[in-house]
């Protein structure tokens, strides 16, 4: 039985009240396997932490929420301007619970929607994410419970990128932070890049991406089946 994907723009909302909506849709789907999900939203500022405590990588922040998460990864910044997905998927379904692969499909997904824009991104390993040039332009950072992939990535369109210089991002002090629109050198809009994410999501994780539901319509909307 082919499954399918649930869209949901939750436009500008807290962390916790769209980490609430993420655990929500989490407990449904480990009890009794709806539909995949993914949800894209803007936050206002906040830092968080991945599962270990890296307190000591948060320099100066004692005017913005700080919170712990149980995703992976090291401390990192959420502001406006800054597209983050929350891809809820049954990864036995999808990728054998296969982590690994996940996040290179995710960071794959990434690199192919900066490239619409012009933007050659690469990955770096050993760390997870997505670079161009020598400059981090989207984070990643996920939980798995009872095989369920949840949290996701932050993707630089165009934040203020001062935030950044209050901790010390994902735990690289060598590492510069970059945006889409500082290395393209003009403004983006967010409900394009928006579109082109979810045109290449749908593409690698073998979703059906015709007759999907824009951004600007994507509250609440149906499933898109798999192909």
């Amino acid at each position: 039985m082919n499954r399918a994907l649930r869209i949901n723009d939750l436009g500008q909302m807290d962390y916790l009240e769209a980490l609430a909506v993420q655990e929500g849709i989490l407990e449904e789907k480990t009890h009794h396997s709806p539909d995949d999900v993914l949800l894209l939203v803007e936050h206002p500022h906040v830092y968080t932490m991945g599962r270990r405590d890296t307190r000591a990588h948060a320099l100066a922040v004692r005017e913005v929420p700080l919170h712990a998460t149980s995703r992976g990864g090291d401390i990192t910044y959420h502001g406006p301007g800054q597209l983050v997905v929350y891809p809820i998927i049954d990864l036995k379904s999808k990728l054998r619970r296969d982590v690994h692969t996940y996040l290179r499909k995710l960071e794959e997904v990434t690199i192919d929607t900066l490239a619409s824009f012009g933007l050659a991104a690469t990955r770096r390993p050993p760390w997870t994410g997505v670079w161009v040039g020598t400059g981090k332009i989207c984070a990643m950072g996920i939980a798995v419970k009872r095989g369920v992939a949840y949290h996701g990535a932050a993707l630089n369109v165009a934040p203020d990128l001062d935030y950044f210089q209050r901790i010390v991002p994902c735990g690289l002090n060598w590492a510069q932070v970059t945006s889409m629109d500082r290395e393209l050198g003009r403004p983006i809009e967010m409900d394009e890049v928006k579109r082109a994410f979810i045109l290449r999501f749908c593409r690698s994780f073998g979703y059906d991406p015709h007759g999907n539901v824009m951004p600007e319509q994507a509250t609440n909307t149906g499933p898109v089946t798999a192909s």
